[in-house]
């Protein structure tokens, strides 16, 4: 495949003028390809992945495997992130700080690295009046190469799986915290019971589902083709489970982030 096939003109267009970047890894299907596609337009691009008790162990192995894939020198930064009070408190706007605390961490080692462009994996496809974050990412002028050059989700998984990415049909992810609601605050045993309860149902076979923890209960959200597995496991998932929680619900509303 050439260049010309992998990386559309408006995003080589955007490399050529800004050929030197740190980047927000986060091993999902937009930043793994923006990475791809800097480094194949011969940018020097570093990537930065941002630990915190939001990312579940599979997150970093897979931002590593990527890294490691394309040829690139993966930092590794971490961050407690629950010491932040205006995160951990979990307003309605919470990704708005989140954001400003990962990305600010992050600008201040870039800087020490040499670099002054910061650029994330924001893409056409989503919707900046639904997400607070993107203002943090104004607010510490970020750039968001994808989302300027007018790429969509489905045309990046379609390039990436051009390029021989395996993040192509990796499915969409946010982070642990979002499975708490909004105004309980968060703790790391929370956190840390839901990676363990959406761990156990991946091993199992369950893929774009949600574990979200409501008044005490574990309330699982999936795809309506993977009923007949949930009812195939459902005593296994119930005795794995209610010992962890108050009780197991399932949604049949299932909704995005």
């Amino acid at each position: 495949m050439t260049l010309h096939q992998a990386v559309p003109q408006r995003l080589r267009d955007f490399f050529l003028t800004h050929p030197r970047a740190a980047l927000g890894f986060s091993g999902g299907v937009d930043s793994a390809y923006l990475l791809w596609a800097g480094l194949a337009c011969g940018a020097e691009i570093r990537p930065y992945f941002m630990k915190t008790a939001f990312q579940p162990a599979f997150e970093l192995a897979d931002a590593q495997a990527l890294a490691s894939q394309v040829g690139a020198a993966l930092t590794v930064l971490e961050l407690d992130v629950l010491a932040c009070g205006s995160v951990a408190e979990n307003p309605p706007d919470r990704c708005y700080h989140c954001k400003r605390a990962l990305f600010g961490r992050m600008a201040e080692q870039a800087r020490r690295d040499g670099f002054d462009l910061l650029l994330d994996g924001t893409n056409a496809s989503d919707d900046a009046g639904d997400r607070p974050g993107m203002r943090a990412l104004q607010e510490l002028t970020v750039c968001s190469p994808l989302r300027i050059c007018g790429l969509t989700k489905a045309e990046i998984r379609r390039l990436s799986r051009e390029a021989g990415l395996f993040t192509w049909k990796k499915p969409a992810y946010a982070c642990l915290a979002t499975r708490i609601p909004a105004g309980e605050p968060i703790t790391l045993e929370k956190l840390q019971k839901t990676e363990t309860a959406e761990a156990f149902l991946m091993e199992l076979g369950f893929s774009g589902f949600r574990v979200r923890l409501l008044d005490g209960f574990a309330r699982i959200q999936l795809p309506a083709a993977q009923l007949p597995l949930l009812l195939e496991k459902r005593q296994l998932i119930l005795d794995t489970l209610k010992p962890q929680y108050r009780g197991v619900l399932l949604d049949l509303e299932v909704r995005s982030e």
